[in-house]
């Protein structure tokens, strides 16, 4: 994810592309949500570490919308 908003600040210039990194980033959000959820039900971390990461990610997601809906505040 820290990649994907890396690009996208890369390519601020260009609204366009910049939304497309966005999504790129909230995607793998998504999908670190997914792995916390899965190392939760295998028992690789405690309810308290899967709480504190999943609202961590919450918030980041927040952000990225955020940043996805006022492109015009990045670029």
């Amino acid at each position: 994810m820290c990649s994907n908003l890396a690009e996208s600040f890369a390519k601020r210039v260009y609204p366009k592309h910049f939304a497309a990194k966005l999504t790129d980033a909230m995607g793998e959000n998504y999908e670190t949500q997914v792995w916390l959820q899965v190392a939760l039900n295998e028992k690789y971390i405690s309810e308290e570490v899967y709480q504190e990461y999943q609202a961590a990610s919450e918030e980041v997601g927040r952000l990225l919308t955020f940043m996805h809906q006022n492109p015009h505040k990045f670029t």
